[in-house]
């Protein structure tokens, strides 16, 4: 597959995505938390959503009340893993220059034992179609974590071209339920 056909895809799943919003998903997702398959106490890696991401802030906080701790990633360089950091308590996370909110640097960082990763697409094999930087495919490869997509259950689509390099989701936690792969 060539990078302009993937960029199509993207594009696809983009404008998809966008009719998929809805008020109820953080709800919705968030009552699946005790289902979620992670180690008392493992530290678990979140992310801020875009608008028109998934956004998984409600299971986050459910997490927290669970006893587990939350790190947020934060981009140190192109072509590299992204780093993850806990956030103090009267800490706030802060747009970077991509526009995510993130950590800051001088924030203590941390491993975590699995990852709740965006996605733009997801197939049945649990292949991930990313924004195309491979920030999270650089990560899971180095940290050798499981990755649970979070999605809007429309975003499945029959298949997603993938690479060597590409890492697999071991499920999607959509407004449906939990997806194992």
């Amino acid at each position: 597959m060539t990078s302009q056909e993937k960029s199509e895809l993207r594009y696809i799943a983009r404008e998809t995505r966008k009719t998929l919003v809805h008020a109820g998903f953080a709800h919705a997702i968030a009552r699946h938390a005790e289902s979620l398959p992670i180690a008392k106490g493992a530290i678990i890696g979140g992310y801020h959503a875009l608008p028109e991401e998934a956004d998984p802030h409600l299971l986050l906080e459910r997490l927290v009340e669970m006893g587990f701790p939350i790190a947020f990633p934060r981009v140190s360089a192109k072509g590299q893993p992204l780093d993850f950091h806990r956030v103090p308590d009267d800490g706030v996370l802060a747009p970077s220059i991509f526009g995510i909110h993130e950590p800051l640097a001088i924030w203590s960082r941390v491993t975590p034992a699995v990852l709740l990763v965006p996605l733009l697409a997801f197939d049945a094999s649990g292949h991930r179609l990313g924004y195309g930087g491979g920030f999270y495919d650089r990560t899971l490869a180095l940290l050798d974590v499981p990755a649970i997509g979070i999605a809007y259950a429309g975003q499945e689509v029959a298949s997603i071209p993938h690479e060597a390099h590409d890492r697999t989701l071991v499920m999607v936690l959509t407004e449906q339920g939990i997806r194992h792969f």
